[in-house]
């Protein structure tokens, strides 16, 4: 029986073998601060790359991208700068992006769109 959580698993392995065949590196998985959780942290050549993955099996409420909320990507934004503060890199001169990888269908072969800079 697979859970949310199982899921959730499930879809950031699914996610991070995709971008890590788009010649990205994975550096770290669900890392915690107060504000929330990084899903996937990886590098793309110098810049860092922090990737929300969202999945739903179906579009039928707006689909997995509606699903990160104002509220969400701010939460998003602060744990980047913890996770950045932590690392001693400065986050003004730190090449850095937040992209969104959403997962839709079924959860054993999902139809996945990746959005660069997403917020």
């Amino acid at each position: 029986m697979k859970n949310t959580k199982n899921i959730g698993d499930i879809t950031e392995d699914i996610a991070a073998g995709f971008l890590e065949k788009q010649g990205l590196t994975l550096v770290a998985k669900n890392f915690h601060c107060r504000q929330g959780e990084l899903d996937l942290i990886m590098q793309d050549g110098n810049t860092w790359v922090f990737i929300e993955v969202k999945y739903r099996r179906s579009a039928q409420f707006g689909g997995a991208i509606s699903a990160i909320s104002p509220s969400k990507q701010k939460k998003i934004k602060h744990c980047v700068t913890f996770y950045l503060q932590q690392q001693g890199l400065n986050e003004y001169n730190t090449a850095c992006r937040i992209d969104a990888v959403a997962l839709q269908g079924s959860i054993e072969q999902p139809e996945i769109t990746w959005i660069k800079n997403a917020f």
